[in-house]
């Protein structure tokens, strides 16, 4: 599940296989199917791919359904670590948030993902079976069989905190041979880390860039997110301006609203001042509130209020529509749930 199409082809050669085993191999594997279902290869050699392989390095544990349509999975991992990620269906089909670590090691305040620390990476094959397992389920095909259509790694963990697989995800995921998902399909969720920004830029990729910023102050950034003790919003900002020059894709921000913290009149100028005239967009987000802290959401009024503001002065923004409200729906709390009852 970590090889891209070539790379399957090698080994499978180097098995004593015919190069076009591979193909078959590749297309049963995307579909999520186990070794023991392929049955258009030998049943000696299945046996031996199984003995040696892992197909399926991620199963479908629980799911939860909201009164929305949204969906929580809940994945198990082959060292019985959890993982979980978020189907969200819109008129155009499905969106399939991701997780690309077990845990966090950011901690920002609003999130439950940290709340038990970064256990491990997800390799490739893991992130890639997390959508695998999903759009199986959903009864999806490969290419445009497909039932998963976009992708958001923007569940549990940091992106560029396992930057390698993530960035071998990314490939894998839209090979035309495999899933085949665009690129331009795919959104990264940064919580600013700025060297790899700048690397990412240089990866050729057509992918969404989106950054967590919740706050266009640096002194109150710095008590929701810790990450923001090391990477400051003007080095942020340089980084997005050089990811727009190096691939021409519009930079997005994410912006939790957090009732008296961040959405006054104060913040929405300040925002105004820090990002108008740059080719971004602001994706405001009404807080999942997490019992584990005493951060508070505000009305949908208050969102709005906020959003005219920005939209008065010209930024491009919009608010989030609230899913999954009912199942756990923000990132880390179904993990978190499962957790505390399995102790």
């Amino acid at each position: 599940m970590n090889s891209n199409y070539l790379e399957l082809e090698n080994l499978i050669t180097s098995l004593g296989e015919k190069k076009f085993r591979a193909g078959q191999i590749f297309r049963s594997l995307h579909l999520g199917l186990d070794f023991s279902e392929m049955t258009d290869i030998s049943k000696q050699f299945r046996e031996r791919l199984e003995s040696q392989f892992d197909a399926q390095p991620v199963k479908i544990l629980k799911h939860l359904e909201s009164v929305d349509g949204t969906m929580k999975f809940l994945f198990a991992l082959r060292d019985n670590n959890v993982i979980e990620g978020v189907l969200m269906k819109y008129n155009h089909g499905y969106s399939l948030c991701i997780s690309t670590q077990v845990g966090c090691r950011m901690h920002c305040a609003f999130c439950a993902s940290g709340l038990h620390g970064l256990v491990r990476n997800l390799e490739p094959g893991e992130i890639l079976g997390e959508v695998i397992a999903v759009n199986r389920f959903l009864g999806g095909g490969i290419g445009e069989k497909r039932k998963v259509i976009n992708i958001v790694l923007m569940g549990s963990g940091e992106p560029l905190d396992n930057y390698d697989n993530t960035i071998k995800f990314i490939r894998l995921i839209s090979e035309k041979n495999g899933i085949n998902i665009s690129q331009r399909n795919i959104s990264l969720s940064t919580s600013g880390i700025v060297p790899k920004m700048f690397e990412l830029a240089n990866e050729n990729l057509s992918i969404n860039l989106t950054v967590s910023l919740h706050s266009p102050f640096d002194e109150e950034r710095q008590k929701i997110m810790p990450v923001a003790k090391t990477y400051k919003i003007n080095q942020i900002l340089d980084a997005c301006a050089n990811y727009f020059e190096k691939t021409g894709r519009r930079y997005i921000f994410e912006y939790v609203l957090i009732k008296g913290e961040n959405d006054t009149q104060r913040h929405a100028q300040a925002l105004i001042n820090l990002l108008g005239g740059r080719p971004c967009h602001i994706n405001l987000i009404r807080l999942n509130e997490v019992k584990e802290n005493d951060l508070k959401c505000g009305t949908d009024k208050d969102a709005y209020r906020f959003l005219g503001v920005l939209e008065k002065a010209g930024l491009s923004a919009t608010v989030r529509r609230k899913m999954g409200e009912d199942i756990d729906g923000a990132c880390g709390q179904l993990r978190q749930r499962y957790l505390e009852e399995n102790e």
